[in-house]
């Protein structure tokens, strides 16, 4: 499988990581050269500096013939625009993007975009919790 993946920080960098591991052709795309450190000696994809929102970037990186796109920057802007980019511009057939805003998860998902979203991720899981507490509570399971 053919990955690219925008963004080098600790979630871009751990995905390249994991997925170069099992074999899959990567390619990472970060706007500051410093975001590689975060890559492990192991990582066998390549890397590119430049900025994922300009085309010629994109075609470096060969997106049209990526199987899958991650965009995992921290701006929720850039995921969006990147992400539509590949998946319209391109036609890449499966386009990840994180976002951290709840509320814009629903306007990626209309453009066809799967998202990722840790702040509901981390809220619905803090819920559970709770919610287990709670029962247990209830039911005389603990001390206060």
């Amino acid at each position: 499988m053919q990955v690219v993946i925008v963004g080098c920080g600790r979630m871009g960098a751990m995905m390249a990581n994991s997925l170069s591991r099992r074999g899959e052709s990567v390619i990472v795309i970060d706007t500051n050269d410093k975001a590689f450190h975060y890559l492990t000696t192991e990582f066998g994809g390549f890397q590119l500096v430049g900025d994922a929102t300009e085309i010629e970037v994109l075609k470096q990186a060969k997106v049209e013939q990526a199987d899958l796109i991650l965009v995992l920057t921290g701006d929720d802007n850039i995921n969006l625009a990147v992400a539509q980019i590949c998946r319209i511009y391109f036609g890449v057939p499966h386009t990840t993007a994180r976002v951290f805003d709840p509320q814009r998860e629903t306007i990626f998902e209309q453009l066809g975009i799967t998202t990722i979203c840790p702040t509901k991720l981390a809220s619905d899981y803090l819920l559970k919790e709770i919610n287990e507490i709670q029962e247990k509570l209830e039911a005389g399971e603990e001390e206060k």
